[in-house]
């Protein structure tokens, strides 16, 4: 939302914001949101060139695209909600029934079409068997006749699914699923972190498999996911337009550097910005991963957050209609096993959204690869290798790594003058991963925060490194906290 944003070198030393708000992303454009609706004119901050953070969008051949998140989950119908606030419900839109894919080094099977996060809701379904095996799928059968103890002491998802499923689904199904969606591994994950309500609905249906059932026919739609007619980043275009139509102010290109307690106004922080300004502010909003800008006015000690991983995104827009079979589907996730590809996922946009296929030109394909996991340094190094010989640059790297990927997971051979446009995009800290090590950081950043304060100013912090990944987490909390520094909700 560039045009309605100022760039560097507007911003005064001491000039006063009700609010300030450092981060563009969803989470700060909500909490912004609600300080407009309470009658106050903030400021928000973001360093980059535009707003969204993981959920912007881009043009790649003419097409509006999202460069991050292109879909949300349904559960508890709580996105959908807020869209309908923001005036845009009529844009909610379901993906293709087509189903999606997983990559193993026995070969490629369908993923469960009722599952959570690749635990199959009905482990003897055919699907289910094909990826598998029958004796894979005998095994995580066993889920509907044992004990309810079993399982019940485990913490993670991986130990949990282990133990009700076995290993082989753990394998493949659930690691190349939370890979893709969380960059971790399903033993660093904890359940009600990456599964709110599966522990309650385990304990009532007495059964792993019954739960996700039970969880997915509360979905709305009957689908796990949905998305936005024109992309999910239309989410962030109405929030930066309600932000500054309600007199709020959006700076691009404006990174704040630090905060402190102002010594000669009390309840007043000091926000110093890249430039060397600085703003005044009874109101301070931290919507990102920014725990040194908490350091100074909470007392908050030594908090190491998880960063997640480095990703990057590769958008091949591609005439290929050879495509137009959708040979796996709305795209095909990757397990960690398979080394005959770099990518952890492939999205086959045009095939999963309706509404993009309706734009495209006949024959034309979006795909989208994602690269990068937690305890990789650089997504792109192996591709960069040989590239790097030729004397490419990393980009052109990634690009040609994900023709090669895009062919072996799509089983239809792609090539480069097939390629109309290519993009890459990447994201740092876009997916903290919910180990331990995290929540116990989360947990001491909230009890600083909660902490009564003596200086009368307002402290809060939202975003996905506190709230969880997904807009599903991200909007509530967001929410909250920008009700909190109002003074609508308690501090």
């Amino acid at each position: 939302m560039t045009a309605a944003a100022e760039g560097p070198g507007t911003e005064r030393a001491d000039e006063r914001w009700d609010a300030v708000v450092v981060g563009g992303g969803v989470a700060g454009l909500v909490a912004a949101r609600e300080l407009v609706r309470g009658g106050l004119r903030p400021l928000v901050v973001e360093g980059r060139d535009a707003v969204g953070g993981a959920v912007r969008g881009h043009v790649v051949a003419g097409l509006e695209l999202d460069a991050g998140a292109e879909s949300f989950a349904t559960r508890g119908g709580t996105v959908a909600a807020y869209l309908a606030e923001l005036g845009i419900a009529d844009r909610v839109v379901a993906p293709s029934g087509l189903g999606s894919w997983v990559h193993l080094p026995s070969g490629d099977g369908p993923l469960p079409q009722t599952g959570l996060l690749g635990i199959p809701s009905q482990p003897w379904a055919p699907d289910v068997r094909r990826t598998l095996g029958v004796l894979g799928a005998a095994r995580a059968a066993l889920d509907l006749v044992l004990p309810a103890r079993v399982g019940a002491g485990a913490t993670t998802l991986g130990a949990l699914v282990r133990a009700r499923m076995g290993a082989r689904v753990v394998d493949r199904l659930v690691r190349p699923v939370v890979g893709g969606v969380h960059a971790a591994e399903p033993d660093e994950l904890a359940v009600d972190a990456v599964a709110p309500g599966l522990p309650g609905a385990l304990e009532t249906s007495r059964s792993l498999a019954r739960a996700v059932r039970s969880l997915r026919a509360a979905a709305p739609a009957g689908s796990a996911v949905q998305g936005l007619d024109g992309g999910v980043h239309v989410l962030v275009d109405t929030l930066a337009a309600q932000v500054t139509q309600g007199g709020g102010t959006i700076r691009t290109r404006t990174r704040a550097t630090g905060a402190r307690p102002a010594d000669d106004e009390p309840g007043t922080v000091v926000v110093t910005l890249g430039d060397g300004s600085s703003v005044r502010t009874g109101r301070l909003v931290v919507a990102g991963p920014q725990v040194e800008l908490l350091t100074h006015v909470l007392d908050l000690g030594d908090v190491a957050l998880d960063e997640g991983a480095d990703v990057r995104l590769v958008t091949l827009v591609l005439d290929a209609p050879a495509l137009d079979a959708a040979p796996r589907g709305t795209g095909v996730l990757v397990a960690r096993e398979a080394d005959d590809v770099r990518a952890k996922a492939l999205t086959h946009a045009t095939a999963k959204w309706p509404w993009l296929a309706g734009r495209a030109p006949a024959g034309r394909h979006v795909v989208r690869l994602s690269y990068g996991r937690a305890d990789e340094s650089d997504p792109a190094e192996g591709a960069g290798r040989a590239a790097g010989r030729a004397g490419l640059g990393d980009t052109d790297a990634l690009v040609a790594q994900a023709l090669v990927d895009a062919s072996v997971l799509l089983g239809v051979p792609v090539r480069d003058e097939q390629v109309v446009a290519s993009a890459v995009v990447r994201w740092t800290q876009a997916l903290p991963r919910p180990s331990a090590r995290h929540r116990e950081a989360v947990a001491a950043v909230r009890a600083a925060l909660d902490a009564p304060r003596t200086d009368g100013a307002r402290v809060v912090a939202c975003g996905a490194w506190l709230a969880g990944n997904g807009l599903a987490s991200v909007i509530p909390d967001a929410v909250a906290a920008g009700r909190r520094a109002l003074g609508s909700l308690p501090h």
